[in-house]
């Protein structure tokens, strides 16, 4: 058999930046190990994969190399960018359902594609900060971070930019952590930065991560007094989203570009 897959890179409109992802429309779904399978060979940061559902609605999956994730951002952006461009030209606005997230809303206007996400505020834990933080500060090659939250990741705060783009950070010791690790700092030209490592995941460095903005954007609002936020990723590929928090949920919009198209063989 045969399966159809595109190649887009997400929070960009340049070939060779933002987040590249691989996305694989199906008519039914494939066994669990399959998907993980080809999620492995694509060796990506995440490889999506949607099935119609109800009238013009789709259930979505997300894998990255190792493991199947509860969100991907930049993994749904590609997806509505394959179905919107691609399977049906013009849409402007598609639905998913997944199994741990809920239901997700794309919209589009022009080459800006907005996620409707639920928004998860970052917490302090009752552990002990001080040594956790000093432990992050050494497995991340840099500087002692200001304050330490948590959350699905470990959320590491600097002062300023600088301090994340110097970082060198050991994979090793990341990889034998609990949880992805998100560093963030105030930015000079974006309201705010950020980096994400999750190499426990398969995942050394994530070029631009938006499931991450559903805890970032909360802190920075309620930092920043503000609602509507511009943010950048630090990788070395880069991108760029343009955030804002409604309540309990946070859009997050960022462009798309096709790299590739094929067909797979199974």
């Amino acid at each position: 058999m045969s399966q159809r897959i595109y190649q887009v890179d997400a929070f960009t409109d340049t070939v060779f930046a933002g987040n590249p992802a691989a996305v694989m429309p199906l008519d039914i779904w494939l066994p669990d190990a399959t998907l993980q399978d080809l999620a492995a060979e694509n060796n990506l940061a995440e490889t999506a994969f949607f099935v119609p559902e109800g009238q013009e609605g789709y259930r979505l999956r997300w894998f990255t190399p190792t493991t199947e994730v509860d969100l991907c951002g930049h993994a749904t952006l590609a997806s509505a960018y394959v179905i919107m461009s691609i399977l049906r030209p013009g849409t402007e606005r598609v639905e998913f359902a997944t199994q741990v997230a809920g239901n997700l809303t794309v919209t589009r206007r022009g080459d800006l594609y907005t996620l409707d996400f639920p928004a998860r505020p970052p917490e302090r834990t009752a552990e002990d900060r001080d040594a956790v933080r000093a432990d992050l500060a050494a497995a991340l090659g840099g500087p002692a971070p200001s304050d330490l939250l948590t959350g699905r990741d470990h959320m590491v705060v600097y002062d300023d930019a600088a301090s994340i783009a110097s970082l060198k950070p050991d994979m090793g010791a990341l990889s034998r952590l609990d949880r992805g690790v998100l560093v963030t700092a105030p930015g000079s030209d974006v309201d705010f930065v950020s980096r994400f490592f999750a190499p426990h995941h398969g995942i050394p460095e994530d070029p631009v991560t938006g499931s991450t903005h559903c805890t970032l954007v909360p802190y920075w609002a309620e930092r920043l007094g503000k609602t509507e936020l511009s943010a950048r990723q630090l990788s070395a590929r880069g991108g760029q989203l343009w955030c804002e928090l409604r309540g309990d949920r946070v859009m997050i919009s960022g462009k798309a570009i096709l790299y590739m198209e094929g067909t797979v063989y199974l």
